[in-house]
């Protein structure tokens, strides 16, 4: 019997092989033939088959009530800060991913990466290298810039002022984008998910200038066509061949939706298979139910094992759920509760400041950006809230999203003023691996769980019993966050290990090993596991150390009304040079060194690290965005015993 299992198993698994080996096979030889007809033919459509083509659908917000929209946002002081963005949007003025406010020229080099210089040369999309990791550009700039997440902003200016200089922007700059972007032939088609989230504000843009006299039907029409070739593209390009779909996929089958809801009585034979946006839609609906078992864990934590990515995947479901609702397509109720409890786990790992931590990997992605383009927070997860707070209606939510009422303008047509405080209890989430320890003083999420994606680690950091502190409103000891991926892979290799995270490290060894040039992997070896949690401990270990050294580190963290003590462990047999504890502190906290310990200072804000080991202090960076980088310090504490106790007081 057990032969006949072994023998069933290994079948499979030649089975499982030989048809990814066929696939690749039939990839190339699909792409080299793509390539070749491109060449002799650029892929396009006749303008004639949209001249007379409306979208009849219901959209986010109804086009009917422009004056309601304009009212509530001058109720809500919005207009000034609006007008301000869509005319530096209108100006050429961008500040994306870090880079600061940056004039990109009268006419905008949409395949450039406008920091280094960098362009990319238009060729088919399949022969483009994105990545060079000996060279500091990053693709990210050029895609970035072409999600058009601009639109949005210079819609609201053009409903408010009624300013037709805003609808000629959004004109030039389409039409400027789809003859410097023949479809399949640039940068800006290498990436599915920038094409769908591109689609996406496209959309929004078409519902802000549909009745723009100063816009006629031969626009519309260029503009449909290109819409609809997004949309096929998507179709035949998705994201979802390894073994686990990611936020990528998902933002696939959102642009599918759109589309499929945006085109839903609208068809044409172009000679090209899954050219029916009914079938996007169809599919859309019926993977993005499958994606929310799959990659949303039972306690309603995204398993990329960050949570930046959970925040940009609870918005793509969000948002695109709130349009199906509109057009009387429903998700199931599980669907629904599951969705839920991703908002509520961004609610419970909101600090009193109102931010977020940054753990795991942060690119700062959004499918949309209802308000404060440029301008907002990358720490703030609560612009989510201030929807589902409507959504959901529940007025923890509310509370919580207070400050986001233009969000929930946008995309539920009102919202409800909810100022009550909200006193949030510790809690646990096991299946996403955070611990969140909470009283009227303290805040302490602990990181201890699997790797990303059921460990293949792909937007995981070495942050195993890392910790975050926040006292009486104020950071003192922070996740380090990301800073950049490939445009230089030292950066993004120091900010994912072990040493800059607020646990210990054993010779400067990693808790999990990865290639320096392989930037979204990381092997399993840690397997955090959580032994014991209530309102006030936590007691987790991890065996990152384990075949290493043959060591385990555990990490008790007991919360008292004015105190946190840390306790840690090193089980099992000592062979190794140099034991560490790290605390990454925040930019800003003031350091004073004492007899027994460390004294840190922040907004007047005081804490004590009490401990008998020798330390030294280092220079480190944190990163509160993508592209941004600010000075830091770090402590290091030796540990000489098997255990170390650390006590963190509060005056």
């Amino acid at each position: 019997m057990k032969n006949r299992k072994l023998e069933k198993l290994k079948n499979m698994t030649v089975k499982i092989i030989l048809k990814k080996v066929l696939r690749k096979i039939n990839k190339k030889i699909y792409y080299s033939y793509r390539k070749v007809r491109i060449k002799n033919n650029k892929i396009t459509l006749r303008n004639s088959l949209f001249y007379d083509f409306t979208p009849n659908c219901k959209f986010l917000y109804d086009i009917g009530k422009k004056e309601h929209y304009i009212l509530e946002l001058n109720n809500l002081l919005a207009n000034d800060s609006i007008i301000i963005l869509a005319n530096k949007i209108c100006n050429h003025e961008f500040n994306l991913l870090g880079s600061s406010d940056k004039y990109l020229g009268k006419e905008i080099h949409w395949n450039d990466d406008f920091k280094t210089g960098f362009k990319w040369e238009n060729k088919f999309y399949k022969d483009i290298k994105i990545v060079d990791l000996y060279n500091n550009a990053d693709v990210k700039l050029p895609w970035e810039l072409s999600r058009f997440q601009h639109i949005f902003t210079i819609g609201k200016a053009y409903w408010i002022t009624n300013d037709k200089k805003y609808a000629l922007e959004f004109k030039a700059e389409v039409e400027d984008w789809i003859e410097k972007n023949p479809v399949e032939m640039s940068v800006n088609w290498t990436c599915t998910m920038d094409v769908a989230i591109r689609a996406v504000n496209l959309i929004c843009g078409y519902f802000f200038f549909q009745k723009s006299s100063c816009i006629d039907y031969k626009f519309w029409s260029e503009f449909n066509k290109s819409l609809y070739l997004h949309g096929r593209f998507i179709y035949i390009n998705l994201e979802n061949e390894g073994q686990y779909n990611t936020n990528h996929y998902l933002a696939d089958l959102a642009g599918l939706i759109w589309l499929g809801i945006y085109f839903q009585n609208f068809s044409v034979q172009d000679n090209e298979k899954k050219n029916n946006p009914k079938d996007w839609l169809e599919f859309g609906i019926l993977e993005f139910e499958k994606e929310m078992k799959k990659e949303v864990n039972e306690d309603g934590t995204d398993y990329e094992a960050s949570t930046s990515y959970h925040r940009l995947v609870t918005e793509i479901f969000l948002i695109t759920t709130g349009l199906c609702n509109k057009n009387n397509i429903n998700f199931s109720k599980e669907y629904i509760k599951k969705l839920e409890k991703m908002c509520e786990f961004i609610m419970d790992i909101t600090k009193s400041n109102g931010l977020s931590p940054i753990i795991g990997d942060a690119d700062d992605g959004r499918l949309l950006v209802l308000s404060n383009y440029e301008e907002w927070n990358k720490r703030d997860f609560n612009h989510v809230l201030g929807i589902s707070g409507e959504y959901f209606n529940r007025d923890d939510f509310r509370a919580m999203g207070n400050e986001y009422k233009e969000d929930a303008l946008w995309i539920m047509g009102y919202y409800k003023f909810k100022n009550k405080v909200i006193h949030l209890k510790s809690k646990a989430y096991s299946n996403g691996g955070y611990y969140i320890l909470k009283n009227k003083r303290t805040y302490c999420i602990i990181r201890c769980g699997e790797l990303s994606c059921r460990g293949e680690g792909g937007h995981s950091h070495n942050d195993q019993l890392s910790f975050e502190l926040n006292v009486d409103g104020e950071d003192f000891i922070i996740d380090p966050g990301t800073y950049v991926y490939t445009s230089d892979y030292k950066m993004r290799n120091m900010f994912r290990s072990t040493r800059m995270h607020s646990t210990l490290c054993i010779d400067n060894l990693e808790q999990n090993d990865f290639d320096e040039c392989d930037l979204f992997n990381m092997r399993e070896q840690s397997f955090g596991k959580c032994k014991l949690f209530n309102d006030t401990t936590f007691c987790g270990e991890h065996y990152g150390y384990k075949e290493k050294y043959g060591l385990l580190h555990e990490r008790k963290i007991n919360l008292l009304n004015d105190k946190l003590v840390i306790e840690d462990n090193i089980i099992g047999r000592k062979a190794c040079n140099m034991v560490c504890l790290n605390f990454i502190l925040d930019s800003g906290v003031e350091i004073n060194e004492k007899d027994n310990g460390i004294e840190l200072n922040k907004m007047e804000k005081r804490i004590f690290l009490e401990f008998n080991n020798k330390y030294s202090i280092c220079d480190a960076f944190v990163s509160y965005g993508y592209g941004q980088r600010l000075h830091s310090k770090k402590i290091e504490i030796e540990i000489n015993d098997i255990k170390n106790i650390t006590k963190i007081i509060y005056s």
